[in-house]
């Protein structure tokens, strides 16, 4: 059974998405090169010199690109589109370092991020009076915010616990009936953990929406496993407007549905072509519906693909892409073979008897680089076992070490999965 939060626009036909996206498209240009003259003056310098240039989706193509230097530059409201005055809140990125990434909403962005992320909630099969655990963090990072205000929306009855502190975490889910769970991926590993350490099961936990971090199929088959949920793969990003505001995959878990009635999807090639669908690229975002801060081209640094822009058995026409494979900016190259960190979680998690915790650690020895896998597991795994498994899968054989569950150290937020290390500068 299919659930929906708003039944007409999440099954609008392709047609009728493509229609609605030419027509936003336009009144959005028009918005931003009205109300922001740096976003003018950076549309002017491309040739654009109003709305009046889009005619068709394709035209989408002769407008410029942002990234998040232009963020940066541009630091903290000059790309702002509205006045200081009309502005309700502000999110900004999770990064610890370097100019961060802020996000300006007006009341009516709030209620989009809240329609967008309840359509998650209700597309996941959560109904109103679910009680609904949000353990992201509540503060500049958006997630815990985003997840409350689409559970409101939803009209469930929120647990808006926080992050960290796991054992207190699972007494609230056993005190009050925890149905959905907000969560990072890695924390979820975190609360069964836990779970396992106390011998305790939370039986009416049947939901488990997981963003922030990427989720590899076998990590999501742990996870599902060990709380005995459904798991859902949701996204979206500081600079789209925050958790859910793209979308999320549906019980079909068959690509991700991009909510296309509020944003157009590009897959980009390395020298900015679109892709054909069905092969791998960096996703480029543009934001129909949003006032404050409405992002045209965003090239969220991001590799997926389109998997689908037909109907799914779900009933949306909404656009289906690829669980994000790695960033652009993630891919390492040790001894002249490219992976992602993704691929390394999957093979890891493959392995019969290995723990939920490993590291990257990525050597630099007087300019050579090398790499490094330690991982949790049980007395059963070898060493060799997980050399094998990872030279099938990346192509060559990393060091590394085998520790017991356990040992390896956690952190209560997002998990910190590569680190890099200078081994020696001397001669």
């Amino acid at each position: 059974m299919y659930h929906f939060y708003d039944y007409y626009k999440e099954t609008l036909t392709r047609e009728e998405l493509d229609a609605l996206q030419v027509r936003r498209l336009h009144n959005i240009v028009g918005h931003v090169m009205n109300r922001n003259e740096t976003m003018r003056k950076l549309f002017n310098d491309a040739g654009i010199e109003g709305p009046s240039h889009i005619k068709s989706l394709d035209d989408i193509r002769d407008l410029p690109l942002l990234c998040k230097d232009d963020f940066r530059k541009y630091y903290p409201l000059e790309l702002c589109c509205v006045l200081k005055t009309e502005l309700a809140e502000m999110h900004m990125s999770s990064g610890s370092t370097g100019t961060p990434i802020v996000m300006p909403y007006t009341i009516r962005d709030l209620q989009q991020w809240a329609d967008c992320m309840a359509r998650c909630y209700a597309m996941a099969g959560a109904k109103p009076g679910d009680t609904a655990q949000i353990t992201p963090g509540f503060g500049l990072f958006n997630g815990g915010f985003g997840m409350y205000h689409g559970a409101r929306a939803r009209g469930l009855f929120v647990i808006p616990a926080g992050a960290g502190n796991t054992a207190r975490q699972i007494r609230l889910a056993k005190s009050f009936g925890t149905r959905v769970l907000g969560a990072v991926v890695s924390y979820a590993i975190r609360i069964m953990e836990e779970l396992d350490n106390e011998s305790m099961k939370l039986d009416e936990l049947k939901i488990g929406i997981f963003g922030a971090e990427t989720m590899s199929t076998n990590m999501r088959k742990r996870i599902e496993n060990g709380l005995n949920i459904e798991a859902f793969d949701i996204y979206g990003m500081t600079e789209t407007g925050g958790v859910g505001t793209l979308g999320m995959d549906c019980p079909e878990h068959n690509g991700i549905h991009v909510w296309d009635d509020h944003y157009i999807l590009e897959v980009l090639d390395n020298k900015q072509k679109p892709v054909p669908d069905g092969e791998v690229g960096e996703l480029v975002v543009t934001s129909l519906t949003r006032e404050a801060l409405p992002v045209i081209r965003y090239r969220t640094g991001d590799l997926t693909k389109i998997i689908s822009r037909d109907r799914c058995k779900c009933g949306r026409f909404h656009t289906r892409i690829a669980p994000v494979i790695g960033r652009a900016d993630d891919m390492m190259i040790v001894k002249g073979v490219n992976f992602f960190p993704k691929q390394v979680e999957n093979a890891l998690m493959s392995i019969p008897g290995i723990g939920n915790n490993y590291q990257i650690i990525l050597e630099e020895n007087d300019g050579v680089l090398d790499c490094r896998i330690n991982v949790e597991a049980e007395a059963s795994v070898s060493g060799y076992m997980v050399e094998k498994v990872l030279k099938e899968t990346l192509g060559f054989s990393p060091k590394g070490d085998v520790f017991p569950c356990g040992s390896l150290p956690r952190q209560e937020g997002k998990a910190v999965r590569v680190f890099k290390q200078e081994i020696s500068k001397d001669k």
